[in-house]
């Protein structure tokens, strides 16, 4: 029975996405994970207008291995603003989503979804009434917002932090090859772009330029800590303390002896706080 819901909402969900071909009302408000000054909170809150009556954030803590303290700090951020219509749903597997709490994500006017394990995530929510749920709520209007783990998942092809070649390499990314870099489904509220996280901080640069060269037809964003892409229509912005590295492949790559890929004229951004850049 599991399977053949599975095989009806993916079904759904990919008719679904066509309609991402005029643009969501909703905006993404993306964090490369790290300390969250107080004023992303705010910035989160206005953006999803929470003072205004009926309109409510929840927080979906699924990434997390603590999800009631990955919750907790969330919430405390809220408090101290004034915002008290904060809710922890925590949906601890596929087979335990009630309609009337699946209602209730989809009437928010802010998701966001903690940091943890990208994968812990979407192996809860990947085809689901919880992932539709999301889907329709960004496309009429809500923020869903992220951060670590919640960063990645926004992207219709989410890096999932997996060496192929060097799976027990715990050293970090030091070789820039071809076939090592595990991508798997995210939620695709972010069409056309795949995030990285933790970017400068955590050094990640070759596991971009890996992706990049791999998948031409993306974006690879690449997000600091204490840093957000913030998301809205056909533009996006710099908030936060670091920067963003936007990269684009435009050639077809090459594959040399070893697995070794290579490729030309890249183009490479770095944006700052409070610039702007068009998605395209």
């Amino acid at each position: 029975m599991k399977t053949k819901i599975s095989v009806i909402l993916l079904i759904i969900l990919t008719a679904f996405g066509t309609s991402f071909a005029t643009q969501p009302k909703g905006k993404l408000y993306i964090i490369g994970g790290g300390k969250r000054p107080l004023t992303m909170a705010a910035e989160m809150a206005s953006m999803a207008a929470l003072d205004r009556p009926g309109h409510y954030a929840v927080v979906l803590p699924m990434a997390s291995s603590e999800p009631d303290s990955a919750f907790h700090y969330f919430k405390k951020d809220f408090t101290e603003l004034g915002f008290e219509r904060v809710f922890n749903f925590n949906f601890p597997s596929s087979e335990q989503m009630s309609p009337i709490r699946i209602d209730s994500v989809r009437r928010a006017s802010l998701i966001f979804i903690s940091g943890g394990d990208q994968n812990r995530f979407m192996e809860v929510v990947a085809n689901t009434p919880l992932h539709l749920a999301i889907l329709e709520a960004y496309q009429n209007g809500a923020v869903v917002g992220g951060t670590s783990a919640g960063a990645a998942v926004q992207s219709k092809k989410m890096i999932t932090g997996r060496q192929l070649r060097h799976q027990n390499d715990e050293s970090g990314y030091r070789t820039i090859e071809a076939g090592n870099i595990e991508l798997s489904e995210g939620l695709g509220l972010f069409e056309g772009a795949i995030i990285d996280q933790h970017f400068i901080r955590r050094q990640r640069m070759n596991r971009l330029i890996a992706a990049a060269l791999e998948n031409p037809d993306d974006l690879l964003i690449g997000i600091d800590e204490s840093t957000a892409l913030v998301v809205e229509g056909g533009k996006a912005r710099v908030s936060g303390l670091s920067q963003i590295v936007v990269l684009k492949n435009t050639s077809k790559a090459n594959i040399g002896r070893d697995h070794l890929i290579g490729g030309k004229d890249l183009k490479l951004s770095i944006y700052l706080p409070g610039e702007e850049f068009e998605l395209k």
